[in-house]
Parts: C-alpha cells; sequence; structure tokens
C-alpha cells in the first residue's frame, strides 16, 4: 500500500558524516498535528551513510494538511553516532502529481540545482496550489541532546527560531571547531586547524590530483628527450611538445601586448591616471620625445593621456638570497588609437647615474629587458597581494567568521556558503605546498617565502573594505572607472556589470528578510558577525578595515547588501579575474617571469640573445612553473549561479537564484559579443568561467 509520504534524507560529504545511531523524523503541518514518528531504519541495509541519498516512507493521521515543520532527533546509538544532515526532502503521494515521471526523473528532480524548475514549483507562495514536495534544508552536525524543530525551507532569524537553545549550542561547538590563527605579525587570521567539514570531497581531491599526475607526466617527457634549450626558439618548441602554447608566445616582445598586459591581465589593477610625474621617477620632456605622437609631456599629462604602474610597496623587499627585485615604475601613453603603449620605465624607486630610465628608443633587447623586469616585479605583487592575499588570504578569515557567529539557519549563511565551498581546504594545502620553505614560491618566484609575506604584510595593511573590496570605488580611486579617461580596460567593463549583477542577487535576498528596522536591530548573529570582521586580529577577530556600520552593528539594510555583496565577488569575480589565465601570462617564462637569473640591471647594456637565455630560469625550474600555472588555471567548481549545494528553498531565495541565473546568462553573451571586437580576447570574468568559490 502507498505510503502517504516519501522522505529523502541526504547525508553529508564531511569526513565523518555517516551515523549508526538511530534517527527519527516527525512532521506536522499547518493545524499542529503530528505524523508517528518514524525511524530512519530499512532492514538489511546501512543508512545514513556518507554522501549517501536514502528514501523512506511514512504515513500521517486522517485530516493531515500540508506539511510545514519537521521534527528531527537521533540517540547515541552505535559506534560512530555522529551525523551531518545536508537536506531532507518531503514528497507528498496522497494525491497524483501534475506530472507523471518515472521514479528516476523524479530523482533527478530533487537532486536539481537552486533555480530549476522542479524546485521552483514546488517553492510556490500561492497556498491554493497544489504542492508535492516540501524542502528541509539541514546542513549541520545534529547532536543528540535536542529534537530539532524546523520550518520549511529552515531560513529564519535567530530571534525567530523555534529551535533557539539547539541553535546557540550549534554555534558553541562551531567556534570550538573554527578557531583564528595569526601566524605573524602583520598577517591576516587564518584557521588554526583544518575542520573535517571542510575538507575536499574525495571526488574533488582525486580530480585535482589526477590532472597534477597528468601534467606532471607530461613535463617528465620533456626533461627525458630535452637536454637543454640555447635560444627562444628551442623553448617555443617545448610548449607544442607538452601543455600547450600560451597565446601570447609570439606578441610577448610587442609593446601594445606590454601595455595590454596592464588592462587585462592577470594583475589589472595597478594601472592608475598620471596627473603629475613622481618627483622621483626621472622622465623629462626629453626622456620621452618622439614617443607621445605630436603631445608634449605636460600636454599628454593635462589632457589624461598619461598613466602610470608604480610598484613602489616592492621597495627593499627582502628576497630570498641572493636574488633581487626591482621597484619599478612603468609610464604609459594612451595613443590615438586608444592604445595604451610603454613610454618609459624606471626600475628602482630612487633617481642616480646607476638607476636609468627605459625607453623604446633603446635598443630592442636593452628595452625588452627592462619590461621583463618590470614584469618581474608585478609577478611578485600579483602572487602575493592581487591573487593570494587579497583573496584566498584575506576570504579565509571571512568564512571562520561566519561559522562562529551565523547559524546554518542564518538566511545571509545560506546565501554566501555556496561562494565558501572548498577554500580553508585550498588555503591549508597552498600554504603547506607552494608557499612554505622549499616549496614552489621559495624555489620559483624571486622573492620566495620570506618576500611573499612581507609583501602581504604590507599589503594588508593598506587594504579597506570600502576601496579595494568595491569594484567601482577601487577603479575610481586610482582614476581609471571613466571611459572617456580609459576606452579600452576590458577587466573594468566586464568586472562592473558582474558586481551588479552580484550586489542586485544579493539585495533581493537581504531586503526580504530585513524588511523592517526591527529585524536588522534584533539580529544578534548579524551584530556578532559584523564586530567579529572589525575585532583586530590580536583580539581574535578577523581586521577588515573599514567595514560600514558602527559599535551597534549595521545601520541599514544598504551597509548589510554592501559587504555580502563584497565578499561573494571577492570569492568568485575577483579570484577568477587574478588566477584562471595564469598559465597563459606566466607558463611562457620571459612573459611574465616569476623568476629571473641576474640582479636587476643598472646600466643600459644591450643585450643578446644568450644574455636573455641566461636571464631565464634553467629547465627544472620552468617546467615547474609550467605545471603548477596550469593546474593553478584549472576550474575547480561549477560557474557562478550553478551552485554545487542548494542552501535556499524559500521561494524568495529560489526566484532570486533563477533571476541571478537570467542575468548571468545575458552578461556572458554580452561578453562574447564584447570579444569579437577586443584587441585581444579577455573572457575571464564570463559567468560561464567563473566559478562558484576559491578551490584552486
Amino acid at each position: 500500500m502507498k505510503k502517504a509520504f516519501q522522505l529523502v534524507v541526504k547525508t553529508g560529504d564531511q569526513e565523518g558524516a555517516g551515523t549508526d545511531a538511530n534517527v527519527w523524523v516527525e512532521l506536522e503541518d499547518e493545524e499542529g498535528r503530528a505524523t508517528p514518528p518514524v525511524k530512519l531504519d530499512k532492514i538489511l541495509y546501512n543508512d545514513l551513510e556518507r554522501s549517501k541519498r536514502d528514501t523512506y516512507n511514512m504515513d500521517c493521521p486522517q485530516g493531515f494538511g500540508k506539511v510545514t515543520a519537521m521534527k528531527l532527533k537521533r540517540d547515541s546509538a552505535g559506534i560512530a553516532d555522529d551525523w551531518f544532515c545536508d537536506y531532507i526532502h518531503v514528497e507528498d503521494r496522497r494525491a497524483p502529481t501534475k506530472r507523471k515521471t518515472s521514479k528516476e526523473q523524479q530523482t533527478k528532480s530533487i537532486r536539481n540545482f537552486l533555480g530549476s524548475t522542479y524546485l521552483k514549483e514546488n517553492a510556490a507562495t500561492d497556498p491554493n496550489k497544489e504542492k508535492n514536495v516540501y524542502f528541509f534544508p539541514i546542513h549541520r552536525w545534529i547532536s543528540p541532546e535536542y529534537e530539532y524543530y524546523f520550518h520549511e525551507y529552515a531560513v529564519c532569524l535567530p530571534f525567530s527560531d523555534p529551535c533557539l537553545e539547539a541553535r546557540k549550542e550549534d554555534l558553541e561547538t562551531k567556534r570550538k571547531s573554527y578557531k583564528y590563527i595569526v601566524h605573524a605579525e602583520g598577517m591576516v587570521a587564518q584557521i588554526e586547524n583544518l575542520p573535517s567539514d571542510e575538507k575536499f570531497s574525495e571526488e574533488y581531491y582525486w580530480n585535482f590530483a589526477t590532472e597534477k599526475v597528468k601534467l606532471l607526466a607530461q613535463t617528465n617527457f620533456i626533461q627525458w628527450t630535452t637536454s637543454k634549450w640555447n635560444t627562444l626558439e628551442d623553448l617555443k618548441r617545448v610548449f607544442k611538445q607538452s601543455l600547450g602554447e600560451p597565446e601570447c608566445i609570439d606578441v610577448w616582445k610587442e609593446d601594445w601586448w606590454f601595455g595590454l598586459q596592464r588592462i587585462q591581465g592577470v594583475n589589472p589593477q595597478v594601472i592608475s591616471l598620471c596627473k603629475k610625474i613622481p618627483d622621483n621617477f626621472d622622465v623629462t620632456e626629453d626622456t620621452v620625445k618622439g614617443l607621445l605622437g605630436d603631445m608634449s609631456l605636460a600636454e599628454a599629462l593635462e589632457k589624461n593621456k598619461i598613466f602610470i604602474c608604480n610598484l613602489e610597496i616592492t621597495d627593499g623587499l627582502s628576497c630570498k638570497e641572493p636574488r633581487e627585485l626591482a621597484s619599478p615604475m612603468a609610464l604609459f601613453h594612451l595613443n590615438k588609437d586608444d592604445k595604451l603603449m610603454p613610454v618609459a620605465i624606471q626600475l628602482k624607486q630612487r633617481k642616480g647615474s646607476d638607476n636609468p630610465v627605459y625607453t623604446p628608443k633603446d635598443p630592442p633587447n636593452t628595452w625588452l629587458v627592462a619590461k621583463m623586469f618590470y614584469n618581474n616585479a608585478e609577478a611578485q605583487h600579483h602572487q602575493a597581494l592581487t591573487h593570494l592575499g587579497y583573496t584566498h588570504l584575506l576570504m579565509e578569515g571571512v568564512v571562520i567568521c561566519t561559522h562562529r557567529n551565523l547559524s546554518p539557519s542564518h538566511p545571509l549563511f545560506k546565501l554566501m556558503a555556496p561562494h565558501f565551498l572548498f577554500l580553508l581546504a585550498i588555503n591549508t594545502r597552498g600554504l603547506e605546498k607552494l608557499v612554505s620553505p622549499g616549496g614552489w614560491v621559495d624555489n620559483c618566484m624571486t622573492q620566495g617565502v620570506k618576500g611573499i609575506f612581507e609583501l602581504m604584510r604590507r599589503g594588508f595593511d593598506r587594504w579597506r573594505f570600502d576601496r579595494e573590496g568595491q569594484v567601482e570605488k577601487e577603479l575610481e580611486a586610482r582614476g581609471v572607472l571613466d571611459k572617456n579617461i580609459l576606452p579600452y580596460y576590458p577587466y573594468r567593463d566586464d568586472a562592473i556589470p558582474l558586481y551588479n549583477a552580484i550586489k542586485k542577487y544579493v539585495t533581493t535576498v537581504v531586503s526580504h528578510h530585513y524588511d523592517t528596522p526591527e529585524k536588522l536591530s534584533g539580529d544578534w548573529e548579524l551584530r556578532w558577525w559584523r564586530e567579529e570582521l572589525v575585532k583586530p586580529r590580536n583580539m581574535n577577530g578577523v581586521g577588515l578595515q573599514n567595514v560600514p556600520g558602527t559599535k551597534e552593528g549595521f545601520s541599514s539594510v544598504e551597509e548589510v547588501i554592501d559587504v555580502v555583496t563584497v565578499i561573494i565577488s571577492t570569492c568568485s569575480l575577483g579570484h577568477a579575474a587574478a588566477n584562471f589565465q595564469q598559465y597563459e601570462q606566466y607558463g611562457f617564462v620571459p612573459n611574465y617571469p616569476g623568476i629571473l637569473m641576474c640582479d636587476v640591471p643598472t646600466e643600459k647594456k644591450n643585450y643578446t640573445e644568450k644574455d636573455i637565455m641566461n636571464i631565464l630560469p634553467d629547465m627544472k625550474m620552468t617546467l615547474s612553473i609550467m605545471v603548477i600555472t596550469k593546474l593553478l588555471s584549472s576550474r575547480g567548481t561549477n560557474s557562478l549561479g550553478n551552485f554545487e549545494m542548494q542552501y535556499l528553498y524559500d521561494p524568495v531565495g529560489v526566484q532570486a537564484a533563477e533571476e541571478f541565473q537570467k542575468d548571468l546568462k545575458r552578461l556572458s553573451l554580452d561578453m562574447k559579443r564584447r570579444n569579437i571586437d577586443r584587441q585581444w580576447k579577455f573572457e575571464w570574468l564570463d559567468p560561464e568561467i567563473v566559478p562558484n568559490s576559491i578551490s584552486v
């Protein structure tokens, strides 16, 4: 005989998520009527194992109405009684569904991601509309001490949670697992010990490991068959035989390409409008004469045609012995074709006879080497700050803070959680394998481990939530927000609409849950969260500077929207812009050298090709750079908006996600159209390429 309800119970993929305990479920309707408790136990079957999806049937009393709530409890029976429940879906089988589907199709429908037609139809707000499936996202460890009570969708602010004591106890437990540590003075807050909940899934771990083995095998073949390379052409041939040619391989010497790297490379957030030549930059009218078209330097400055990249933050950086790093300034001219062309490079911050200014008027290889040393310094800035520091590490503290202060039932937790997937795991593994003494950064970058941590300390002191965190304000601070100033700037033109699409999505969800001032002021979890975000790192906080709000908490819904938008955009578009074209930039080492094997030049030398080859790293180091940057350029999680795990099931959240996905599809088409006419393809902020989270 067909039962009234079928439960689909999903156990988490966390280590130890499966249970031997006895688990009971009870349903309630809108009148408070309850079903008899059903024990989740099938004969001769190992129930509720890690990552498994199990189904159970249950009856209900006569006259039982629509499901509105669920009670959930477990005991401490068995050897391993811990249990992490992802979700429980309840299918009402008392009336025939409108759509006749096979059991396989029904299961597939239930498993679909947020925003699917199936989920939208069954998350209807119309009380008169027939509804067949009820959603209870749990996303937590179930303690034996409590009988949990969840309303459908399991999303609520703390003051309206019917299971408040269990909610508070859950956060106390989280605070014991998610503890901050600051490894060195001036560094950001990180996780003390990686909680088992945050480890890679088995599938993700093995896919990542398999890809690395495959890449190593391809480059090992080069080492077995090639003794050395003597020319740049020899080096180019290596890529055809192994990991594929980066597209820059035939244009890397060109000045127009060097200009493009500033506005659509891996580090597009350095270029600034120049209104005055810095006093320590030894550039005069004579220096750039003939390089500015028919303008003088004074005229070009006045007409906003001069731009600068000033890496003074690297000045005096202590690198791994015996290496030396430049602290360069580079000047660019926006010519009549709106192309950004380099006109002067000074490799150190102080004027002097041993610190010449290089220009395109110098011998070709002399100018080329100056550009290589500039890019070498910018590569250190990119990896230490734009990539690792300002995305991976800065967001690590935010993830910890969120777990410590926002319940899994909190709407902001559900909103942000998909963008935290594997972040703590990749940071823990990355620091251990790549950013450690003797690791990849130490061996293959000029700064080494000593330099990268010092550079991060300098950068963290400068980062502000209300400037670097918000795309338009960051661009405005550099004077390059206005398209009339810098007409062609692919990073800006793709980042702004993507940021705004994220903000629109966040606004819909946040505004719904904080629709009265009392809900905002009465949310103590939100207040705790902000308090810990700004609390100094030496006082067990994240230490973010200039987060909106006051000591009493957020003053407006708009402030909450801004903060959540910055976090989600940093974990998605911010990391994507800095990460996924690493192989395209670093792979062919002369193009964007992470390391050069000589001191910073102090005179203008006419270099031969042999001289340039001697400056470049050896075969072993080059192959290591190729493998790691290729691996880092691979995507780990789904495209933005296509969430790996459902958190928001409520009608407003589902509709917001659906609109978000539509907006992203439109943006993707717009970006593809823009790429048709661009000087060089820039696809790294296409929503199809941008992942949800920082997982590589």
